[in-house]
């Protein structure tokens, strides 16, 4: 029997010399992945890729472009600002460390050096880089359904707005409502109504089919659906499925007035950049109108969606 490959986190050594580098690769070979610089401007290129590597072994004197002047750069980048940085360099000096440390390295590292430290101190980092991204995760989904949670929703609509803003691509934005739900927490209490939020949040999720499409719980009973790159047939498509796989989970619903199961209503706005004759809306502005949209959607009845271009 196979066990599954562990992920290996991803180290990146900059050393301009060789032999620096074969000692660290050694070292490591086996623990990590490694990913190997020999210039300060080939550790840029690296830790500006996506994704970035988990932490950084910087030599501090290199020709063209040294360690510190690497760690300025890095800081002033939003992908790589928050990788660990572990200078391990020859300077030895209290001066040396005392700066590499302003700078914002995690560790400093003098040569020669002990190789059970240099692992043991490289874990270490690495465990609390991995705690911290787990907790950042946890900030960013909803405890109750396990899907992103509205701070997530902001953060990404407002970076899919620019971006389709920016080249100017279609992005089309769904407002959802579960159908009748104080009736239903009201009859079949607060425990099956989390049941039944956690199944609807499920079943919007598996009716995306594209990695970069979002579904969000945006509070209480409501969900968001963010679809970028994608036009008002298509969004119109996505909607209906969602509503109908929600209405498939055949959750009984006796007192709603527009089905004998659980239903949602759903309102979706197409934004068209390249369409928009005068200034370029917001981003509140264009998500005001799917929720204008859902209210239009429960007027006429529920279980339904309504969709409109913006601007139109």
């Amino acid at each position: 029997m196979t066990t599954p490959n562990k992920y290996k986190e991803r180290i990146l050594i900059v050393d301009d010399e060789k032999i620096n580098i074969k000692i660290l690769v050694d070292l490591l070979k086996d623990d990590y992945s490694l990913i190997l610089a020999r210039s300060g401007e080939q550790a840029l290129k690296f830790s500006f890729q996506n994704p970035p590597p988990d932490l950084i072994l910087l030599d501090v004197v290199m020709p063209e472009m040294g360690g510190y002047d690497v760690i300025k750069q890095l800081k002033e980048n939003e992908l790589s600002k928050d990788i660990p940085v572990i200078f391990v360099t020859a300077l030895n000096s209290v001066e040396d460390e005392e700066h590499g440390l302003k700078l914002g390295a995690v560790d400093y590292i003098t040569k020669p050096f002990s190789p059970p430290i240099v692992k043991m101190r490289i874990h270490n980092h690495l465990k609390f880089v991995h705690q911290h991204k787990l907790l950042d995760k946890l900030a960013y989904l909803d405890p109750l359904t396990e899907i992103p949670n509205r701070r997530r929703f902001d953060d990404v609509f407002q970076k899919e707005f620019s971006r389709a803003t920016r080249n100017e691509t279609a992005l089309s934005t769904g407002m959802v409502d579960v159908d009748f739900f104080k009736q239903y927490n009201d009859h079949y209490g607060h425990a099956m109504g989390d049941r039944t939020l956690q199944g609807i949040a499920s079943s919007l999720k598996y009716s995306l089919k594209r990695p970069a499409d979002m579904v969000a719980r945006y509070g209480g009973e409501e969900f968001v659906i963010i679809l970028p790159e994608t036009d008002s047939d298509a969004a119109m498509q996505v909607a209906e499925r969602a509503r109908r796989n929600v209405l498939a989970l055949n959750i009984p619903h006796l007192y709603s007035v527009v089905a004998d199961f659980v239903s949602v209503s759903i309102g979706i706005i197409t934004f068209y950049p390249d369409k928009i004759l005068t200034s370029v809306p917001s981003a509140e502005s264009v998500l005001e109108q799917a929720d204008k949209n859902l209210y239009i959607a429960k007027q006429n009845g529920r279980n339904r969606v309504v969709a409109t271009v913006f601007g139109d």
